[in-house]
């Protein structure tokens, strides 16, 4: 348990040191931030909660906590954490069409035919796409899907393709 949350503060650490680095592009409007809530997995029974810095009008970084408040998901998954890069194609400030790239810290439940299944710590690297809705007064809308691969507990041969979607709302602020 000691080294994710070693993990977990330094990302905290080396997120806020990226997002308080002063892009030399952008002017002060242009560096929005952004809350959402994955209403998916709320219903499913998990809070996956996402901040977003909105770098310039084509790209963001981000990061989504997801921890589980149900017991049917917490038999799967006990949590995640997934730093993101995005690039956006819409007309829109940072909106529209989008591809991401992502890394995922995740404690999920790894499955074995031929043992006990087990509880991993695993680190992934993935990709993704999704659509962003901008409304006047802040609000958005998104979806997204992505795909990735864990890279270290691959002990047994098997290949452990982790997945991420969402159906979020936000609201974007400066």
């Amino acid at each position: 348990m000691k080294k994710p949350l070693l993990f977990l503060f330094f990302l905290v650490v080396f997120v806020n040191s990226l997002l308080s680095q002063n892009i030399s592009n952008s002017s002060q409007d242009e560096n929005f931030n952004e809350i959402k809530l994955n209403a998916f997995f709320l219903v499913l029974g998990a809070v996956e909660l996402t901040y977003e810095n909105i770098l310039n009008e084509q790209s963001g970084i981000g990061l989504s906590v997801l921890l589980p408040i149900s017991d049917e998901v917490s038999e799967d998954v006990k949590y995640y954490i997934s730093p993101y890069y995005r690039f956006y194609f819409g007309e829109k400030h940072a909106a529209g069409f989008f591809l991401e790239g992502f890394g995922m810290l995740n404690n999920v439940k790894r499955e074995y035919f031929d043992s006990d299944d087990e509880f991993i710590t695993d680190f992934a690297l993935g990709i993704g796409f999704g659509g962003k809705w901008l409304a006047k007064k802040g609000f958005t809308a998104e979806l997204n899907m992505g795909i990735g691969r864990n890279l270290f507990k691959n002990n047994k041969g098997d290949s452990e393709l982790i997945g991420r979607a969402g159906i979020s709302f936000g609201y974007r602020f400066l």
